[in-house]
């Protein structure tokens, strides 16, 4: 589609973990701890953690992602021989203050500052969501923290992006989705959002019935693409 897709957009809302929150980031402050099996553990453990979500969304056994990221991690930490309740819990604790990407935070300033509604869309409880944003000195450039734990069900369940919808009280296609997770994407743009996917890592596009309006290298590439509201 073309890039003017977002000019039209009121709202920017965003994912939270791969796209404004590094999920990395928190195995990688135990990498000497973890020794060779880190990388493999971190990726596990992410992909153990979609997987309870979208499964859990189809058995309608919704328990909240507090829970489901140190499900997760036992099996991860179970995968790789790591029997260690000490760095389980250290690694829990450090959920809660992810690392955010390098231009997160001057992209979400640039666009505040141009008058924009900002919105976190997240499969994260709220807790974890305000503990991260706090911890990264981003809060405060939110109008909504929106998550999934009074709807009881997980993205990309259409429910989801309903609730950016009626809390922002706009249209979808007056909202600009940005998002890491290319089903994520697909989801979304089902919906009826604008999308921007943030493919950091050059992944393949998902084989599914939507694709994104705009494909990015990195939040900062939003900027250009977005129209400044016109003052009153």
């Amino acid at each position: 589609m073309s890039e003017n897709a977002l000019t039209s957009c009121r709202a920017f809302v965003f994912d939270a973990y791969g796209t404004l929150f590094d999920v990395g980031s928190a195995v990688d402050r135990f990498k000497e701890t973890i020794g060779d099996e880190a990388d493999r553990l971190s990726s596990i453990w992410r992909q153990k953690q979609l997987e309870y979500t979208w499964l859990r969304s189809l058995m309608g056994d919704f328990t909240d992602f507090w829970n489901v990221t140190g499900d997760a991690l036992d099996y991860a930490m179970a995968a790789t021989g790591k029997k260690d309740p000490a760095l389980r819990a250290k690694l829990m604790e450090t959920y809660l203050s992810l690392d955010t990407f390098p231009e997160v935070v001057e992209t979400l300033k640039t666009l505040k500052s141009q008058g924009h509604k900002l919105a976190i869309l997240s499969n994260g409880a709220k807790h974890m969501l305000i503990s991260a944003a706090k911890a990264s000195g981003i809060l405060s450039l939110f109008d909504q923290i929106i998550c999934v734990d009074d709807i009881k069900t997980y993205k990309p369940h259409p429910d989801v992006y309903q609730l950016a919808v009626d809390q922002l009280e706009l249209t979808p296609a007056e909202i600009s989705f940005q998002s890491s997770n290319g089903w994520d994407i697909a989801g979304a743009g089902h919906f009826g959002f604008r999308t921007a996917w943030i493919n950091r890592t050059h992944q393949p596009t998902e084989r599914l019935s939507h694709s994104a309006d705009v494909v990015l290298k990195g939040l900062d590439e939003l900027l250009p693409l977005v129209a400044q509201p016109e003052k009153a």
